[in-house]
């Protein structure tokens, strides 16, 4: 069936329109799935799960600044009395008293299961004198009336020693009876949202939630002057999500005014435009339909880095029309599109070995890529030219494209320039190859200097834990992994004792091995021994034993009773913290107990003695960044094995092509020394490589093979018209607008992509013409 140009605007149009509706309902993210392992081994699945699930990536750090001490303790309670009643969070803590209330109830029932300090010296008339002493004092303390209630029930005070080893760690500073700075200048407040780190969208209502409670209280008058601050995991994911947004958004607008205004003044047609952009459209919703097919979900940067690819889309609509035009369809079919085709199939060549990567970015971009030019091609061959009809003459390139064109018949003469600036660029590389790539993940992140110290300060006032020091253990069931967290417990709280670290979180503290939990209840005596022995301890003593019945029931219960479960813990706000730190996979229990460092004002944790306080115990230490990093390296090198076999398979497919050793030397010759100036003048302006100016490069590669063939198209023929010469200069020139967008962004990925295309097609070009285009192009 003969399709008319009705009939193919339609098909495009319903493809399209599919694949719009597709898009809707996909998933996009801007998490750092980007950059994490897409076949993770068990322990990295543990790390994964940690940084995606993990009760570190779901605190928030909030801090309540200026105003007067007063204001901001008042502003802190009711701030957190409306987080706790909004649903969106587990708990909030801001050193009230209260802060632990909806939790008192279950640790008033399993308190001879939980208490840590329950021995059987305890329960001797001494122990007993001395507990309930302590509890005593505490009770007629000014955070008494917390345990007053319960006197009678837990005269040893074993809700304190429970809350006392619940404790997230270093104590911040109080001020107006509430959490403070050290220097007292910020209330502080820390929360764990309902939401994962991986729930971008929960974490932003929860910040947005924030936010708009506290712009309540600031209706008032005395709260007014006061600012709040927030840090932490989620904040940050959904910072970087929306710096990821806002920047697509606006490479996208510049890029498309950029183009579009440049397709306009080249056709001088609204039409022969609007028909321009029918491959870049088909193009573009075919990669996006195809990333969220293959994996799920669409990254942020790979739909930036598709924004940008819009200008070599667009070229193929460019190549159409000018040549075309000139020569006629068929013409056009059978003279300029085999060199058209030859491109796409080595641009494909190039990114195709993405897909190998085992770093999901890389296959984003490569499916991204692929579908995208692959689509684009096929619309620019079938649906355009029957959609354009024979109406598509382009104005003549004027002036401007025919001294252009005599510039290019004198680009041979920087041959020799060219040789030396590669020579020099060479022994650069060479000088700096083992400072080329950086291995730092910081170079990578969105987040901000400011954004880090005040992150850093946050987290040393409240003592909170970093994501970046973790203890791992590993064990057959959970029973033994508990056993396990329990026994580097007991090592790090010596660490803790002499001030090397400032705490640890460990799920065993919220749900202790069944061993644990008999060796306390065996502690507990028979109901007779234990009335004697208190009858004798309390003689004299302000509380009589008479009046602790309720004490002795409970003791009784608790020997009689089952061990606690996790079954026990739901509903509390311990369940999610025994769930975020312990986990199930591959037939092994994995436990992560996050580290702190100690509360002086550092960062860092003394690694070596971590290590040497756990050895014997099975527990491995972790340093998440150094992890990643050593993770990131072992990706960066293969994704420059593949970079090579990209240029290897392009190698090859030209090649066959030309059949033609010297024709493939000068090809492969222009694209090696594009690649090393690019590169050596990268880091000698001060840029880190990294694993997207890989990219970067391979892309240069793969567009640079473009302006080759067409050179070398040129000298098979042994001419240039001026009109074909202005198809390929438009066609850079949309590839520099789209990548040179990119290369301004506030985006640290999509930056470094700019940075090395933007300017390296422009290279790859001029060393294209002085090396392919034959001298007597000067002559003509």
């Amino acid at each position: 069936m003969k399709l008319t140009p009705l009939k193919a605007f339609l098909l495009w149009l319903v493809a399209v329109a599919a694949g719009v509706a597709w898009i809707f309902q996909a998933r996009f993210t801007a998490d750092m799935s980007f950059f994490l392992p897409s076949d993770p081994s068990p322990e990295q699945r543990v790390l994964v799960d940690q940084m995606k699930e993990g009760a570190v990536s779901r605190l928030l750090m909030i801090g309540i600044g200026g105003g007067t001490e007063a204001e901001r303790a008042n502003a802190s309670v009711a701030l957190r009395k409306a987080m706790t009643g909004s649903g969106l969070f587990v708990s909030v803590q801001n050193g009230e008293p209260g802060g632990l209330e909806a939790e008192r109830e279950f640790l008033l029932r399993f308190r001879y299961h939980l208490s840590p300090a329950l021995t059987p010296e305890r329960f001797s008339p001494e122990g007993l004198r001395e507990a309930v002493g302590r509890t005593i004092d505490v009770a007629t303390s000014p955070v008494g009336f917390l345990f007053k209630p319960y006197l009678l029930q837990d005269p040893t005070g074993e809700m304190i020693a429970i809350l006392t080893q619940l404790h997230p760690g270093t104590e911040p500073d109080t001020r107006g009876g509430v959490w403070a700075s050290r220097d007292g200048q910020r209330a502080l407040l820390l929360a764990q949202t309902l939401a994962p780190g991986s729930d971008t969208d929960g974490q932003e209502r929860a910040i947005k939630a924030v936010r708009a409670q506290f712009a309540a209280l600031q209706a008032e008058p005395s709260l007014a002057p006061l600012s709040l601050t927030m840090s932490g995991p989620g904040q940050f994911a959904v910072q970087a999500r929306e710096a990821i947004r806002s920047e697509i958004e606006r490479i996208s607008l510049v890029s498309s005014i950029g183009i579009g205004l440049l397709l306009l003044w080249i056709y001088r047609s609204p039409r022969m435009m609007a028909l321009g952009l029918l491959p870049v459209v088909a193009g573009t919703v075919a990669a996006i339909v195809s990333v969220d097919l293959v994996f799920g979900m669409v990254h942020g940067i790979t739909v930036g880095f598709g924004a940008a690819l819009v200008g070599e889309a667009v070229d193929y609509a460019i190549y159409f029309f000018v040549q075309s035009g000139r020569v006629g369809l068929q013409s056009w079919r059978n003279t300029f599109w085999p060199t058209i085709r030859l491109g796409v199939l080595t641009s494909i060549a190039g990114f195709g070995v993405m897909l190998l990567a085992g770093f999901p970015g890389l296959a984003q971009l490569g499916v991204y890529a692929l579908s995208g030019i692959a689509v684009a091609a096929l619309v620019t061959r079938f649906i355009l030219p029957v959609v354009a009809g024979d109406r598509h003459e382009i104005p003549p390139p004027g002036v401007l494209g025919n001294t252009t064109l005599g510039w290019l018949g004198q680009a041979w003469r920087l041959r020799w320039p060219a040789w030396i600036v590669t020579a020099v660029a060479l022994f650069y590389l060479v000088q700096h190859h083992e400072s080329l790539w950086s291995t730092n993940l910081s170079t990578l992140s969105t987040v901000s200097e400011a954004e880090a110290d005040a992150d850093a300060r946050l987290r040393a006032d409240i003592g909170a834990p970093d994501a970046r020091y973790l203890v791992l253990v590993t064990a057959p069931d959970q029973e033994a992994a508990l056993v396990e967290a329990e026994t580097a417990g007991r090592r790090l709280d010596r660490l803790v004792e002499q001030g090397l670290i400032g705490g640890y979180d460990n799920p065993a503290r919220f749900l202790p091995s069944a061993q644990v939990q008999r060796e306390r209840l065996a502690a507990l005596p028979p109901r007779q021994a234990l009335q004697r022995d208190l009858a004798q301890a309390l003689q004299d003593a302000p509380l009589s034993a008479g009046r602790l019945t309720p004490f002795l029931d409970a003791v009784d219960a608790a020997r009689r009773g089952p061990l606690m479960t996790r079954a026990d813990l739901h509903g509390t706000a311990m369940a999610l913290a025994v769930d975020s730190l312990m986990s199930s996979n591959d037939g092994q229990w994995h436990v992560v107990l996050p580290l702190r460092p100690a509360a002086v004002g550092v960062t860092d944790i003394p690694v070596d003695q971590v290590r040497q306080a756990l050895e014997g115990t099975g527990a491995v230490f972790i340093d998440l960044k150094a992890e990643f990093e050593t993770l990131y390296a072992g990706y960066l090198q293969q994704a420059v094995y593949l970079a090579l076999g990209g240029v290897l398979a392009i190698t090859i497919m030209l090649a066959f092509a030309m059949r033609s050793w010297t024709r493939l030397w000068r090809m492969m010759l222009t694209l090696a020394m594009t690649v090393t100036i690019v590169m050596a003048t990268l880091h000698a302006l001060g840029t880190e490589l990294n694993l997207l100016h890989l990219i970067g490069l391979l892309l240069i590669v793969a567009v640079g093979s473009n302006y080759t063939l067409f050179f070398d198209q040129i000298d098979a023929d042994g001419g240039l018209a001026v009109d074909v010469w202005s198809s390929m200069s438009v066609a850079v020139v949309t590839t520099v607008i789209g990548f040179g967008a990119l290369a301004v962004s506030h985006v640290p990925v999509l930056k470094a992509m700019g940075v090395t295309v933007a300017p390296g097609v422009v290279i790859a070009l001029v060393l294209s013409a002085a090396f392919i285009v034959p001298r007597r192009e000067a002559a003509a």
